[in-house]
C-alpha cells in the first residue's frame, strides 16, 4: 500500500526537541549504566564513534565485519533497555548475520551507553547509523534489524529513503502511546494532553502513516502471540501495510519471541534480506550535503511476492548456526 506523502516532522526545531523532552518524560525510566564489551566469541569487532548531525556528542557503535566474502550489511537496532547494543551479545543475531556474510552495525540511542543525550526523535539517530553502514558497506546491500522501540524509530527514516533494501522487526508497536495506554494505563491523563497539545507530534509517531512510503524489496514482522503491547493485531496491521510478511510465536511475550523460537526468527530474518536483495538493488537517495533529510524525494512502494511461512512449531533451516530453542532466562544481562 503506497502513499503519496509521510507525515512532516513536528515543526519549528524547538517544537520537536520540547516534544521529545516530553515524550521522554513519559517514557519508562531506564538507569544509565556502562555498557559491556562483547564477548570474546564476537570478536573481531570495532569500537567506532558516530557523527550526529542532530544532538551533541556522538553516538557509541560497534562494528562486526562478516565472516567470508560480505554480500550486505545490517544495522541493528535495540529496545528499550538498560543496556543498548550490549543486548545484541546475546541470542544469535549477530553470530547468525556473520556467518551468512552481512556486517553488522549495533548502537546506542542517544542517552544510552556513551552515546550522547538525547535531543531530538530518535529517528535521526538511525538515519547517522545508516550514514556510517553505507560509508563501511562499500556498495554492498544494506538492511535494518530493529527490536521494538529500535524498529518503530526506524520506520520514519524508511518511510523517507530507498537506499535500505530488507527490514526485519520484532515487537513493533503501530505507536507508542498506544502501547503505553495499554502498559502504562496511570499514565493515560498525560497521554491524552500529549495528543491535544501535540497533535502534529502524534501524527508523525503513527507508524501506520509512514509505514505505506517504505520502498523495500521484502519486509517482516514478528511477535509474541501473548504481547499485551504490541498485538497481534498490531503485527497483522503493519505487515498488511508494508506488503510484508508476520510471524506470530505462540506463548511469546514481548521480547520473547527470539528467546522461544530462536531458529524460527534467525532464519526468517536471513530469509527475508536474501529476498530482498534478489528483489531490488536501491540506489543512494539523501541529497549530498543536505541537512534537511526528510525532504525525501518520491519513492515508490515495492512489495515482494508473499510466501507461506511455516506453521507454528516447525523450524526454518538454521540449524547451521547451532542454535538450540530455549526457554526465556528470568535475568539476563550481557
Amino acid at each position: 500500500m503506497a502513499q503519496s506523502s509521510t507525515p512532516p516532522r513536528p515543526g519549528a526545531p524547538w517544537l520537536e526537541r520540547f516534544a521529545m523532552a516530553y515524550f521522554l518524560a513519559l517514557s519508562p525510566r531506564l538507569d544509565k549504566v556502562p555498557q559491556p564489551d562483547p564477548p570474546e566469541r564476537l570478536e573481531p569487532f570495532e569500537s567506532v564513534a558516530i557523527p550526529r548531525r542532530h544532538g551533541r556528542g556522538t553516538l557509541a557503535a560497534t562494528w562486526f565485519p562478516a565472516k567470508g566474502s560480505p554480500r550486505g550489511a545490517v544495522l541493528l537496532l535495540h529496545p528499550w533497555l538498560i543496556w543498548g547494543k550490549a543486548y545484541f551479545h546475546l541470542r544469535g543475531r549477530i553470530d547468525a548475520l556473520r556467518a551468512a556474510g552481512y556486517h553488522a552495525l549495533t548502537l546506542d540511542f542517544g542517552g544510552f551507553g556513551a552515546s550522547g543525550p538525547p535531543h531530538v526523535f530518535f529517528d535521526r539517530d538511525v538515519e547517522a547509523g545508516l550514514d556510517l553502514l553505507r560509508q563501511r558497506a562499500g556498495g554492498l546491500p544494506l538492511h535494518v534489524w530493529g527490536v521494538s522501540s529500535g524498529g518503530y524509530w526506524a520506520h520514519p527514516v524508511l518511510s523517507r529513503t530507498d537506499e535500505v533494501t530488507g527490514a526485519f522487526f520484532e515487537d513493533v508497536s503501530p505507536h507508542l502511546f498506544e502501547w503505553s495506554w495499554r502498559m502504562a494505563p496511570l499514565g493515560r491523563p498525560a497521554y491524552v494532553v500529549y495528543r491535544a497539545l501535540l497533535h502534529s507530534t502524534y501524527r508523525f509517531l503513527d507508524l501506520r502513516r509512514h509505514v505505506g512510503s517504505m520502498s523495500l524489496g521484502a519486509v517482516t514482522y514478528v511477535s509474541g502471540e501473548r504481547d499485551r503491547g504490541v498485538r497481534p493485531e498490531d503485527t497483522r496491521e503493519l505487515a498488511a501495510l508494508a506488503g510484508g510478511r508476520c510471524y506470530l510465536v505462540p506463548g511469546a511475550e514481548h521480547l520473547g519471541s527470539i528467546k522461544l523460537a530462536s531458529e524460527e526468527v534467525l532464519g526468517l530474518a536471513l530469509d527475508t534480506f536474501q529476498r530482498a536483495e534478489k528483489a531490488v538493488r536501491p540506489g543512494p537517495r539523501w541529497p549530498e550535503g543536505s541537512d534537511a533529510r526528510d525532504r525525501h524525494a518520491p519513492i515508490s512502494a515495492r512489495s515482494f511476492r508473499r510466501s507461506s511461512l511455516p506453521p507454528a512449531g516447525e523450524r526454518w533451516p538454521a540449524g547451521r548456526w547451532g542454535r538450540k530453542l530455549r526457554a526465556p532466562a528470568r535475568h539476563e544481562r550481557p
